[in-house]
């Protein structure tokens, strides 16, 4: 009898471990978004070093169908991205519209992390507005939500002082968590596999990027690149 409770109680963990990592799967990493192309006609991409050396010459020929560039600068207080000023030139010389976005740290100060988001954009003309990249993946667990939006409002003070008006970059759960009631005068950059991208409130289009996809394959980078659109009723170009 104990071995066929043993039996019974390893097929239900198992059954279990699989039932969970189908919902994870389903929830952070698969990707059903398909952006009408007639609606959402201005397609763009972010990078960072991560995506290795980009050739901008084939990224920005017609068939690669990019019309603009968001290329990482920043993070935290005092973290440089290695691809940057690589990736500033080539966007630059392409003639491909660009910005620049900071990765948000929560367990840093805001104001801190605004300076050195300035120190990175100061002296170069991006045509976009900069972004900043709000969301719990690559950051620690354990801060209130109420302190990370306190950092925050310091980081876009400081940039408001500074003459600029960030786009908020981020996810379903970090728009609800974060974002939502705390910045909704900035511009949105959310991040879903959803169609449309903020599900619980499908009328609301009050978003100006959506980042659909993680696995896009264009010609110029080797890597999986994120995908994206702008939405014509806000438009940022």
């Amino acid at each position: 009898m104990r071995i066929w409770l043993k039996i019974a109680i390893g097929v239900i963990l198992a059954f279990l471990v699989v039932e969970l990592g189908m919902m994870a799967y389903d929830r952070w990493f698969a990707e059903g978004a398909d952006p009408d192309r007639e609606k959402y006609p201005v397609r763009g991409i972010d990078v960072s070093h991560h995506n290795g050396e980009i050739d901008f010459d084939r990224l920005s020929a017609k068939e690669s169908d990019v019309s603009f560039i968001y290329i990482k600068a920043t993070e935290g207080t005092d973290f440089q991205d290695p691809g940057f000023i690589r990736n500033y030139r080539g966007a630059m010389k392409s003639g491909i519209p660009a910005g620049a976005y900071h990765f948000f740290r929560y367990d840093t100060d805001g104001e801190l992390q605004a300076l050195n988001f300035i120190r990175a954009l100061r002296g170069r003309p991006f045509t976009l507005p900069p972004a900043i990249d709000v969301e719990d993946w690559g950051n620690p667990d354990g801060h209130a939500t109420a302190l990370i939006v306190e950092r925050l409002r310091l980081m876009t003070a400081c940039l408001l002082r500074e003459g600029y008006r960030p786009v908020i970059y981020t996810n379903l759960d970090g728009y609800h968590r974060i974002i939502r009631g705390n910045f909704d005068s900035y511009p949105l950059w959310i991040s879903s596999f959803s169609d449309p991208p903020l599900d619980t409130d499908p009328e609301n289009m009050h978003w100006a990027i959506w980042q659909y996809s993680h696995r896009g394959d264009l010609p110029g980078i080797s890597s999986p690149t994120d995908l994206n659109v702008l939405n014509p009723a806000n438009p940022l170009l």
